[in-house]
């Protein structure tokens, strides 16, 4: 092993309120952030994820191919250098570490094959000696295998993956005792009206059940699937009464659209659904079939969590789940309350600085919260936090006894999600509380039913006399039972009068009528207008929520009224269905600095829906209707959003233009109703261009970030093509990442690197792939959507509308390129002040109002 010493831990103080000035944190009074290490990258690459030993040292991994370290932290105020020991163990790219079981366990995300590890010393001599693969787990990347964590009782292991990761057995392969599920395995994407991919490709083809938890033992023999329908979670932790909580992922390229879901904490208990599909299939939280959020965090980056406990800090800050976001360079303490069978919760920021691109986070023996930052090639360090103020930091108890009797009970319910099927016992215990006024027993007790034979309890639910009992078990039934049940249940629905249900009653019916269809089929002509009759009327109502499930319903159920009703809708002002705080104005600056310019770019997401849905309807238009619809997206496309918005915008037209008639498209393009989008002209730089070097842009920006131009900044970023490419303050292509964001993850050298290096880090959801053909020809691109049998790639970064299709059988080799789709000269023709106005803009997040444009 490798000793390395690093004796720089200064304090920030607590006071400070100035986030811009480098090395400054926020963090509430009392409370002192030190350095105490900052890795050496081409050593140590950078870290990820820490976890504490049984000596109270911590193990680091690099993302790369750097492997594992252990830290002995100095103690607090002295000046002693932090040990840092490189580890002889061959293991690298691991996401995940937990010391259990005298073992460290390892969750690796690609580097010798994703998979959970067990690494041992097996001889005492402290040295890490023995590696053994105990799971082969199939995924990788960003979205693949990350945290580990120690089951309370602590006989067990959890795992959480990403959504590119399959679960650790398929429903379909041959019957295993050793691997089991919480939830029913027959896992779809219940969507009622045919979805669309995102608008760039990404994450097309996956299916249920996306991200998932699962645990196993400690030899990882036995597993079972825990928790389902997540984006891409990648920590997750228990509170002291044993309850697992999940920071789940957004997709930031949704912003602006019905189908957006915020980063989020959720409550993740047995056999819970949270609902992630890909693309527009994303389900909201109302749906009855899915949980919903402890609370929403908003647009991030979601990385290491850890709860407070241990840590010497007042006491609401031990109860506290820390998590910490990439992205925005912020750490959250998040507070639960409980609420019912579960927990509602607030959210308050603890620790930022621009930038901060967090990883991970863990309390030590010592009372400290510490904390890495690094990630995707960024610099790393190593950071403690620390209490010096004057409130007590004794011990609490963490437990809390509110509402114990309702999570005892739900947890009673949820022991019958595994083990031996309990027949009609279960049945007995389990149908009452269908009808329980608490969601999340609701819930438990239909998941619960769903592991039994609907022979045992069909007639029970169907006799059932309670609204919340009749919609929950139609909604197990469906799930589970064939075709033959649909009028059964169709005529247990309708006898429930619609307008005496709850708001959120209306939903769970609603959605209980999508579910019958998707589950059963489409069924009798009848019975689809009878439902028409009874639906109809309902629609417009006063409720959003329920208008998405109504306009669904009805253009699924193909209405004679839809078309006009949706239409009048459609040509309405737009509106905004979610308010505009002071949060996030400073957290999407890239949509404007004031209200005012906020709102003129910010989208009608009730009008997007119902242009959504509505371009399935193939019959039953007029030409004026015709028109209106396509006239309306003249309007949306001055909306903002993020980078898959106006692709997804584009989408819409080009299916609805589709599923009209070709005399209705001659008529439909006659009118001008529906123009191409074109471009503007690139404009071109001032000049003389020179060779720039990582050396000359460090060397301006250290003299020059002060009195900058923003709109020649703005200019620069499209002349240098990279606004055809890259999406900035809701402009520009979607080929590349949204860069608007940029400042919170890379410093004035990270960028650089990314301008004048490209291809020295390149991110799995923008790496190109080299395609070799058995004709011997070559392709190079992104690939975006793939199946079993064929794959298709963008040829072009600059036109994401140029695709090859290739048939696997035709294929000799695939590899990933080691060249970055971004072109690595792209600074050349440029000046010196032309290269610090960009550089200053893509820092500004599209603030013209940033110190660094003052004059």
């Amino acid at each position: 092993m490798t000793n390395q010493a690093f004796t720089e831990n200064p304090a920030f103080s607590s006071h400070t309120r100035n986030p811009i000035e480098s090395g400054i944190f926020n963090v509430p009074a009392g409370f002192q952030v030190e350095r105490l290490f900052t890795l050496p990258q081409e050593e140590l690459g950078s870290w990820v994820a820490i976890a504490f030993d049984d000596k109270g040292r911590l193990i680091a991994s690099d993302q790369g191919d750097k492997g594992l370290c252990r830290i002995t932290p100095p103690t607090a105020g002295s000046n002693e250098p932090t040990k840092v020991e490189r580890l002889d163990v061959k293991i690298t790219g691991a996401q995940g570490l937990l010391y259990a079981f005298d073992s460290l366990y390892v969750s690796v995300n690609g580097g010798p094959g994703s998979g959970l590890y067990r690494v041992k010393d097996t001889n005492g001599d402290d040295r890490y000696d023995e590696v053994v693969k105990l799971k082969d787990i199939r995924g990788g990347g960003e979205h693949g295998p990350h945290a580990l964590r120690l089951s309370p009782d602590g006989q067990s292991i959890y795992l959480v993956c990403g959504n590119h990761t399959r679960p650790p057995f398929e429903p379909d392969e041959p019957a295993n005792p050793d691997h089991t599920s919480r939830i029913p395995t027959n896992w779809g994407e219940d969507l009622l009206l045919p979805r669309q991919w995102d608008a760039n490709g990404h994450a097309a083809g996956i299916l249920a059940p996306g991200g998932w938890i699962a645990k196993t033992d400690p030899k990882g023999k036995a597993w079972e699937v825990f928790s389902i329908g997540y984006r891409n979670t990648y920590d997750m932790a228990f509170n002291a009464d044993g309850e697992l909580f999940a920071y789940d992922a957004d997709m930031e390229w949704d912003l602006g659209s019905p189908w957006y879901r915020p980063t989020r904490v959720v409550h993740a208990t047995s056999g819970s659904e949270f609902g992630w599909r890909s693309g527009t299939g994303k389900w909201p939280p109302y749906y009855v079939d899915s949980l919903p959020a402890a609370v929403d965090i908003g647009p991030g980056s979601p990385v290491g969590v850890a709860f407070g406990y241990g840590a010497k800090f007042p006491a609401k800050y031990q109860r506290a789940l820390f998590i910490c976001d990439w992205t925005f360079g912020t750490m959250h303490a998040v507070y639960f309350e409980p609420e019912g069978a579960s927990y509602r919760a607030v959210k308050e920021e603890f620790v930022s600085r621009t930038p901060l691109p967090l990883t991970d986070v863990a309390v030590g023996a010592d009372g400290a919260l510490y904390f890495t930052v690094g990630g995707r090639g960024t610099q790393s360090e190593l950071f403690r936090v620390t209490y010096k103020g004057g409130e007590s930091t004794s011990p609490v108890d963490a437990h809390d006894q509110k509402c114990a009797e309702l999570r005892g009970l739900r947890r009673q319910i949820e022991s019958y999600h595994s083990g031996p099927l309990k027949g009609a016992e279960a049945v007995e215990f389990l149908v009452p509380h269908l009808g329980h006024a608490d969601r999340h027993i609701r819930y438990a007790a239909r998941v619960a039913l769903e592991r039994l034979p609907t022979s045992l309890w069909q007639a029970r639910v169907l006799a059932e006399k309670n609204p919340e009992a009749i919609i929950t078990g139609a909604v197990g039934l469906a799930r589970q039972a064939d075709q033959s049940l649909q009028p059964k249940l169709l005529a247990a629905l309708d006898r429930l009068e619609f307008g005496q249900l709850s708001e959120f009653q209306r939903l769970e019916l609603l959605r209980a009528y999508e579910l019958i269809f998707i589950r059963t089929g489409e069924g009798e002509e009848a019975a689809r207008w009878q439902l028409v009759a009874k639906l109809d009327p309902l629609f417009p109502s006063q409720s959003d929520a329920a208008n998405r499930e109504l306009s669904t319903l009805l253009v699924y159920l193909r209405s004679p009224t839809i078309i006009r009703k949706t239409i009048a809708l459609l040509q309405q002002p737009s509106r905004h269905d979610f308010p505009v705080t002071d949060e996030l104005l400073a957290r999407n600056r890239g949509y404007g600095g004031t209200i005012t310019t906020m709102l003129a770019s910010f989208p009608d997401q009730m009008q997007i829906h119902y242009a959504f849905v509505l371009r399935n309807m193939k019959e039953g238009w007029t030409l004026d209707e015709r028109k209106a619809y396509f006239e309306w997206f003249d309007k949306a496309r001055k909306w903002s959003g993020g980078a898959s918005f106006q692709g997804f915008l584009r989408n819409i037209d080009r299916e609805a233009f589709e599923n009209a008639s070709e005399k209705e498209r001659l008529a439909i393009e006659a009118f001008g109703a529906r123009k191409p989008y074109q471009p503007p002209p690139l404009p071109k730089p001032a000049g003389p261009g020179q060779d720039w070097t990582m050396a000359d842009l460090l060397e301006l920006a250290a003299q020059g970030l002060k009195g900058r131009d923003f709109e020649r900044g703005q200019k620069m970023f499209a002349a240098t093509r990279c606004v055809v490419c890259h999406r900035f303050a809701g402009d520009g292509g979607a080929t590349g990442p949204d860069l608007t964001q940029l400042a919170g993850r890379f410093n004035v050298k990270d960028l650089s690197e990314a301008m004048i290096e490209p291809s020295k880090v390149i991110s799995d959801q923008y790496r190109a792939t080299i395609v070799q053909t058995d004709a011997g020809k070559t392709l190079t691109g992104r690939i975006v959507s793939e199946d079993e049998d064929s794959l298709t790639m963008v040829v072009d970064p600059e036109d994401p509308t140029k695709t090859q299709k290739i048939h696997r059988s035709e294929i000799d080799e695939l590899q990933p390129s080691p060249v970055s789709l971004m072109p690595k000269d792209l600074l050349q023709p440029l000046n010196r002040d032309e290269v610090l106005d960009l550089l200053a803009y893509l820092l500004s997040r599209g603030n013209k109002n940033d110190p660094m444009f003052r004059k």
